[in-house]
């Protein structure tokens, strides 16, 4: 990467930026995910290949930059792993259940961030530009622990009633057809679901301040 970043090297490659390769990441990721889904091992170890390939590009441009190389993300990435492993790599007791396992790990990324001890917020940061359906699936997943609270927007008892009876297929079925009724009306099922969760993370998180 650094030749083809080099005085003699490729023009497209070196005329690339963060900004203009967040397209390509984008594209890499749902191409690797599209490999997963299928099982596709061969295609799998291309896909991650070309996904290291965007690691690779962005951390040569931050050395070039002067902010941090490969090194650096492979060093920092390793500290992480260890520090939020305490159960593995420390003395650590009591923790057996993957449940523990992420509860321990939002509370050192929280000390790491330096955020211990300011106002806990029911619902944990999420990137704003996950998409609308994972975004709902994890502010589900985290506000079904105060059933009370979820009930006028979605039931977490209902709902798992609901999942009882409900495979993939069934799952995929039923996703495409709100999809299709959205479409029908005029309605854009991405923007409506964020804003639908959005709405429901900002009342619940009120009601826990209460």
């Amino acid at each position: 990467m650094a030749t083809l970043r080099g005085p003699d090297g490729c023009p497209w490659d070196r005329e690339q930026t963060h900004q203009s390769l967040t397209r390509c990441l984008v594209e890499e990721c749902s191409e690797t995910l599209e490999a997963i889904d299928e099982e596709n091992f061969e295609h799998l170890c291309e896909e991650l290949g070309d996904l290291l390939l965007q690691v690779v590009m962005h951390a040569c441009l931050a050395e070039e930059e002067g902010h941090f190389d490969l090194e650096d993300v492979a060093r920092r990435i390793n500290e992480k792993l260890i520090h939020r492993h305490p159960h593995v790599f420390g003395d650590q007791k009591g923790v057996h259940s993957p449940e523990q396992v992420l509860l321990q790990w939002e509370e050192l990324k929280a000390r790491e961030k330096g955020h211990e001890g300011q106002s806990k917020r029911f619902f944990k940061n999420l990137p704003p530009q996950l998409p609308a359906l994972l975004y709902a699936h994890s502010v589900y997943k985290q506000g079904s622990v105060q059933s009370a609270l979820m009930k006028d927007f979605c039931d977490p008892e209902e709902a798992r009633e609901k999942g009882e009876k409900l495979d993939e297929h069934e799952a995929g079925r039923l996703l495409f057809s709100l999809v299709a009724a959205c479409r029908e009306a005029g309605v854009d099922p991405e923007a409506a679901l964020r804003r639908f969760a959005a709405g429901m993370e900002k009342e619940v998180e009120r009601r826990v301040d209460l």
